[in-house]
């Protein structure tokens, strides 16, 4: 018995031992991202901040051009990473990615379990309906009896709860665009950017538009709670902000009345 208990302890000791070699020191993140040759973005797909066109394998949009930007800033590869937008903090924290840039609303909750760069863009979160009913639903109010799609842990979600609406959370913006576009929910909550790019005239969702504005907030990009990839791209945002690079990218996709300048 003294012989298995033993080497259980020391299976024990090992792992920790492990535990302890492998532990994160987010304090050299950017050492770290040079030695390995490159920075890992996660993202969901998001028009017009990342995203791919029909047919094509790249990542585009605002914040995946910016995100290759940076990335030859620190003289490193991007690599983007699909993850699910309601385990963001444990994606950071388990070293699976390396940051998350992809139109992230900088909560109460994001800035507690990340370390938030400085906005780069401001947003809203509004209310999407189907064209023919905009005059019907102009206010949160107004929205009061809709039964509405959200996407799981976005600002949406926390908007849906925040002004009592009944609805159902989704894997993403675009699932919950096709919900109020199939009829299966009557409207959607989804950021004022992605609204712009993805519904209206000469998109695939023509007959939705947008109308009641829920809030203000801001666009940020997360790391590691103590990371110092903070200092890093809170430079080189000013930087590329002062040469212009921030405004032709965001010209590139229609956003440039949403930077912070």
């Amino acid at each position: 018995m003294k012989k298995i208990l033993a080497l259980v302890m020391a299976a024990l000791l090992m792992c920790l031992s492990f535990a302890g070699c492998s532990k994160i020191d987010p304090a050299k993140d950017v050492e770290n991202i040079k030695e390995k040759g490159k920075i890992v973005v996660g993202i969901t797909e998001f028009a017009p901040m990342d995203y791919k066109e029909k047919g094509s394998t790249e990542w585009i949009g605002f914040d995946a051009d910016m995100a290759k930007k940076f990335a030859e800033e620190l003289g490193v590869e991007v690599e983007f990473q699909l993850i699910d937008w309601n385990n963001k903090i444990m994606e950071l924290q388990n070293g699976t990615i390396d940051c998350v840039w992809n139109g992230m609303t900088l909560t109460d909750e994001v800035k507690a379990g990340m370390s938030c760069s400085v906005p780069y863009c401001i947003n809203s979160q509004v209310v999407v309906v189907k064209a023919a009913d905009a005059d019907k639903y102009q206010t949160a109010e107004a929205c009061k009896g809709l039964k509405f799609a959200v996407e799981e842990g976005s600002a949406g979600e926390d908007m849906a709860k925040e002004n009592g609406f009944e609805y159902t959370a989704v894997a993403d913006m675009a699932t919950a665009l096709a919900e109020v576009k199939s009829g299966t929910s009557d409207a959607a909550i989804i950021d004022s950017l992605m609204a712009g790019a993805m519904i209206g005239e000469g998109t695939s969702y023509e007959d939705l538009t947008y109308t009641a504005k829920l809030n203000n907030e801001e666009y940020g990009v997360g790391f590691r709670v103590g990371s110092n990839l903070v200092d890093e791209f809170n430079a080189f945002l000013e930087k590329a902000t002062a040469d212009g690079t921030v405004e032709n990218i965001a010209k590139t996709y229609g956003v440039q009345e949403a930077i912070v300048k």
